[in-house]
């Protein structure tokens, strides 16, 4: 029976489009390693990981097992009162892989929900203390952090995905964008706007959240290690929390285990998602400091105010601890080695190429920014024809491949971001971030 792409076009909406226009959809029916397999048997090479987080490929046997293992006994159970082994080991997977300050384990449904708990920590922090005063968030431009109301909040009001919502949210505070590139010189005056921040509003400010060296879905933009240095010797000097998304950074993606390594930092709160289940159950978590974990239980509410009906699922901590005990193995470290070396060698062609403004590379992730908004539907056609799956976002186009994708299977990619790069995809109009 084929899958009724009527059906999905008339009735199902997707990530970031319209159901009044709604972009082409192609049916998979099933994937293995770097491979999806469409309907009518054509075979795509993953260049996105599903969005990041199938690190380690599709129908991985020890995942596979770890799943299977677990569903003969227990699906799923509330977490409220009970407790259950996967979630035990899983916790202590994650205090064994994270600084050591890092302890106080909260599982969560998605990356949005891990970043919605780890603001709601920082918050609830400062009452307990007393500091009612200390209740705004500083944020970066170009910051994306989830699509729920808070993380919103926290995400580039101006040019990121959700300006539309603006009078709708919390008022925040936000940073302009470094400028110093990872791969380039330092430049003071990164160092000179967030400090004049800090000293203006540190006594409003709870907490400043960040996504280490990598800033995502706000325009996939790898700023200086000394950046992120600056802000832990801020949030000291001022009383403020600091919050790391690593949710796309986690887990090896940036050339480190976690991208915060970098700068040789710790944050207050940590959140953790994608790769954690190696892309096969939703499952997140946010981490925070004994500090952090004892000064809330300190107010007049001792309570963490939050708890999700599947927080710790079973299934989803089983496999994510199977996914975690391979990255602990360090394999992750020559692939993604390897992957970073083939990338800067064979994406070095497109930097030549009309209308690419700009090639990055760092770690597991190679990046073309075109001076243009790419047409998503016309893009996706191209590379779906030549046998791969690369989903571009604004003017964005990026590979985040899973990190045992072969070498020949990586240069499918990049050839066929060369031959696409060659091909009219851009277009002037506002596009939908489709990210």
């Amino acid at each position: 029976m084929s899958i009724d792409l009527q059906f999905d076009h008339d009735h199902i909406w997707h990530p970031y489009t319209s159901l009044k226009k709604p972009l082409p959809v192609y049916p998979v029916v099933s994937a293995k390693g770097c491979q999806l397999m469409l309907e009518n048997g054509q075979e795509l090479i993953d260049g996105t990981a599903s969005w990041w987080s199938a690190v380690h490929g599709y129908n991985h046997p020890a995942l596979n097992e770890a799943v299977t293992n677990q569903l003969s006994k227990m699906s799923h159970v509330m977490f409220g009162g009970i407790t259950h082994q996967p979630a035990v080991d899983l916790a202590k997977q994650l205090c064994q892989m994270l600084p050591c300050s890092l302890d106080k384990v909260f599982f969560a449904d998605s990356g949005s929900i891990a970043v919605e708990v780890a603001l709601k920590m920082a918050l609830q922090y400062r009452l307990s203390q007393g500091q009612s005063q200390k209740n705004r968030i500083l944020s970066l431009q170009k910051a994306y952090h989830g699509d729920t109301f808070a993380a919103m909040s926290v995400c580039d009001p101006h040019d990121g995905m959700h300006q539309i919502f603006s009078s709708q949210l919390i008022q925040q505070l936000f940073a302009p964008a470094p400028v110093s590139r990872f791969d380039g010189a330092w430049h003071e005056s990164d160092a000179q706007h967030l400090r004049e921040l800090f000293q203006q509003y540190h006594h409003e400010i709870a907490a400043m959240i960040i996504e280490p060296i990598l800033q995502g879905a706000g325009g996939m933009r790898m700023y200086h290690p000394n950046y992120l240095r600056l802000c832990r010797e801020l949030c000291d000097e001022f009383d403020v929390l600091l919050i790391a998304d690593e949710i796309a950074t986690g887990f090896g993606r940036t050339g480190k285990l976690f991208a915060c390594e970098h700068a040789g930092i710790t944050p207050d709160i940590i959140c953790l998602g994608k790769a954690l289940s190696g892309g096969y159950i939703t499952l997140a978590a946010t981490v925070c400091s004994s500090k952090v974990a004892e000064g809330i239980g300190q107010g007049k509410a001792p309570a963490l105010m939050h708890g999700p009906t599947f927080m710790a699922n079973p299934l989803a901590c089983a496999v994510a601890l199977a996914s975690t005990r391979l990255i602990a193995t360090g394999n992750w470290q020559q692939q993604v080695t390897a992957i970073e070396r083939q990338l800067h060698l064979e994406l070095a062609a497109i930097r030549e190429l009309p209308h690419v403004v700009d090639v990055r590379v760092l770690g597991a992730i190679g990046v073309v920014e075109l001076d243009a908004n790419i047409d998503v539907a016309k893009a996706q056609r191209f590379f779906v024809e030549l046998g791969v799956w690369i989903r571009p976002f604004g003017a964005l186009l990026y590979i985040m491949p899973p990190f045992v994708i072969t070498q020949a299977e990586l240069r499918t990619l990049t050839s066929a971001l060369y031959q696409v790069c060659q091909q009219p995809i851009t277009h002037q109009a506002a596009a939908l971030p489709g990210a």
